[in-house]
Parts: structure tokens; C-alpha cells; sequence
């Protein structure tokens, strides 16, 4: 079986959010949540720990996610998940209480923590030789809008609790930049802490930013650069996907891009609580693969990085992880070679994290 690394996941944020049991299958989670109706995520689980390794996801980047903003309230039954608190003092407490979950799946054997290199190589062989059946699942943590780190000082704390790639935004501003739905620059704050990224090591993920604080960050960091999960806008028009400019800078950087398989980012024109995931097929998710790739003129710079969460944002023909291996047939009639798809499945991901993990 060919092996998986999935560049973004959120393991911990639906676990706290809606309280699901990660260790279970999406089956028995999927039972729990039947009936329940305050989050649209409800009985449409399509990932879990059991599920990732009957796919094959050996490791996968998942994340740390919490957001600062003072004028929005978290209002459970009304929004589709709870990230927003009223400062940064209080989004780094949500973001450590994600953290110690991550602790306590790897204290019971349920995932490994991979901080370096060399743990990444072990963790990989491990599962090779094993035929992929059963392990830990290896987790590199992320973190989706930096808001949790307080302030820049407090990298090397983070890094030392294990984190080591990091979104400055997400939907909106954060303390550091402009995100998703917005434009503007870097903040101040967001200047220093890219010199405290650069300092440390962390690895910079550009995902969910504005284009100003996108070619900024580009301009203003020499270290190393991501796209975790991101889509192509020469294909779906968004401020939510990248345009070739920015493919092409990423490309330039020796970054990984990551598709993701969130239905409004794959299907042009598309309407929050209108339009139906019916029309939404794995296939197209091979589009924005395949446009990195041409962009690129090989199959070195473009990977995986699903952003699955729930059944009701994803392709009509994804409703597990499981569902990823049908990437493979959909890439071969592509005329993508064996060589091709494993770096799309891997091993992009694994080259970039071998180099820029420390030793």
C-alpha cells in the first residue's frame, strides 16, 4: 500500500469542539453525533486515528488552531466551530489545552510527536516494514493563525512544546496579519515574529493570506516556506486560493502545496448553504494537483493536505480517508508515473520535512 502524509489536519480542535472521541472509527463517532444538530459537522465524520491508518496516513501535520479577536463571542449552535476568544492571553490557553491532548494520544500510544528529522526517518521505517498496519499515527504540530503566541518572544517556548510550522492568520485579521477575507500588511508584531521564525527554525505556512501580507512575509522571511492546504485560483476565483503569481513564488521558495479538499474551494461560483457537494468529485481535486504540477513542469512541489473534516464540505465521492487511495487510479489516468504519485501521496512532503526539521 502506498504510504500517505496529509499536510493539514485539525484532530485536536474537533476533538475539543465537539467532543469526539479521535481514537474511535467515524462510524461509532458518526453513531454518537446521529441526531445532534448544533454544528453542521454532526454525523458526518470523515477522519479519525482508525481511519488514517486503514488509508495508509502515516503521518500528517495537524493543528493548533485558536484565534484573538475582541468583538467576536464564541456562540455554540450558531457557528460551525468555536475559535475565537477575546485576547491572545486566552487563545493560548485554548491552543496548550489542544496541545495536551496531542501529549496524552502520544502518552497512550495512539501518535508520535515528530519534532526532528531523524524521528520522521524512524517513524516512516517503522511503518514500511510494517506493511502500514496499525502504529501510532506520526504527527508534525501547526499552527493555524499565530495568535496563541503572545507575543513573539514566546517562540521558542512553542518550539519547545514541539510546534514547528505556523499560519500567521487565518479568516480575517490576527495580531500578525491580514487573512482570508480581508487585505492589509503585516502588523508590527508580525515583523518581529518572522525574525523570531527565522531565529528558531519554525517553518512558515502561507496559507489563508491576504496577498499584501502574503508577498510581505515572502519578502521579509529567508527561511523555509509552505502552502499546507491551499487550491489554485486560476481554477476556483478566490482571494481563499492562490494565483499563479503566488504558485510560482512558492515554487521559486522550494515550498510544498498542499490541496485541499474543502468543496468551495474546488467548485467555482460556489454558495455557502446553497450549492451541493453532488457535483464536487475527487477528480477535481486532481485539477489543482495537476495545475502545480504544470506550473512547476514536474510533480515536485504538489501534495496532499485535506482539510477534512466533515462530509458536508467534502467531494461527493469522499466520505473517509480511506477514500484518498482513489487519488491513485484518478493520477494514472492522468499519466502521472508511479515515481510522480508517490511524491504527490509523499514524498514532497518528506523531503521538505527531512530538511527543514531539526536534526
Amino acid at each position: 500500500m502506498r504510504l500517505i502524509f496529509d499536510g493539514h489536519l485539525d484532530l485536536a480542535l474537533f476533538a475539543l469542539c465537539h467532543n469526539r472521541d479521535q481514537t474511535e472509527t467515524v462510524v461509532q463517532i458518526n453513531a454518537r453525533e446521529a441526531g445532534m444538530t448544533d454544528a453542521l459537522e454532526r454525523g458526518g465524520a470523515t477522519v479519525s486515528l482508525p481511519e488514517m491508518r486503514r488509508a495508509g496516513v502515516a503521518v500528517c501535520q495537524s493543528s493548533i488552531s485558536a484565534r484573538a479577536k475582541r468583538e467576536v463571542q464564541p456562540v455554540t449552535g450558531h457557528r460551525r466551530i468555536d475559535l475565537d476568544y477575546g485576547t491572545q492571553r486566552m487563545a493560548y490557553a485554548w491552543g496548550q489545552g489542544q496541545l495536551a491532548y496531542y501529549r496524552i494520544l502520544e502518552q497512550q500510544g495512539e501518535i508520535k510527536l515528530i519534532r526532528t528529522s531523524a524521528e520522521l526517518d524512524a517513524h516512516w521505517q517503522g511503518w514500511e516494514q510494517s506493511g502500514g498496519d496499525g502504529g501510532p499515527v506520526g504527527v508534525i504540530l501547526s499552527m493555524e493563525c499565530a495568535d496563541p503566541i503572545v507575543e513573539p518572544s514566546q517562540v521558542e517556548a512553542w518550539w519547545a512544546d514541539g510546534l514547528r510550522s505556523v499560519m500567521l492568520a487565518h479568516f480575517g485579521f490576527s495580531h500578525y496579519a491580514a487573512g482570508t477575507g480581508v487585505s492589509g500588511p503585516l502588523t508590527p508584531k508580525g515583523g518581529e515574529l518572522l525574525k523570531e521564525f527565522d531565529r528558531i527554525g519554525m517553518i512558515l505556512d502561507l496559507t489563508h493570506l491576504s496577498e499584501q501580507s502574503f508577498y510581505e512575509a515572502l519578502d521579509r522571511f529567508g527561511g523555509p516556506v509552505i502552502a499546507s492546504h491551499n487550491n489554485c485560483r486560476a481554477l476556483v476565483p478566490g482571494d481563499r486560493q492562490f494565483s499563479d503569481e503566488q504558485i510560482q513564488r512558492l515554487i521559486e521558495r522550494g515550498a510544498v502545496i498542499g490541496a485541499a479538499l474543502d468543496a468551495w474551494m474546488l467548485e467555482p461560483d460556489w454558495v455557502h448553504g446553497e450549492s451541493s457537494t453532488e457535483r464536487v468529485k475527487l477528480a477535481t481535486v486532481v485539477d489543482h494537483i495537476d495545475h502545480v504540477c504544470q506550473l512547476a513542469g514536474n510533480a515536485s512541489h504538489a501534495a496532499i493536505g485535506t482539510d477534512t473534516g466533515a462530509t458536508y464540505h467534502m467531494p461527493s465521492d469522499f466520505r473517509r480517508t480511506e477514500d484518498l487511495r482513489k487519488l491513485e487510479a484518478i493520477l494514472v489516468d492522468r499519466g502521472y508515473s508511479d515515481a510522480d504519485i508517490d511524491n504527490i501521496f509523499h514524498a514532497n512532503w518528506r523531503r521538505f520535512f527531512r530538511r527543514w526539521l531539526p536534526q
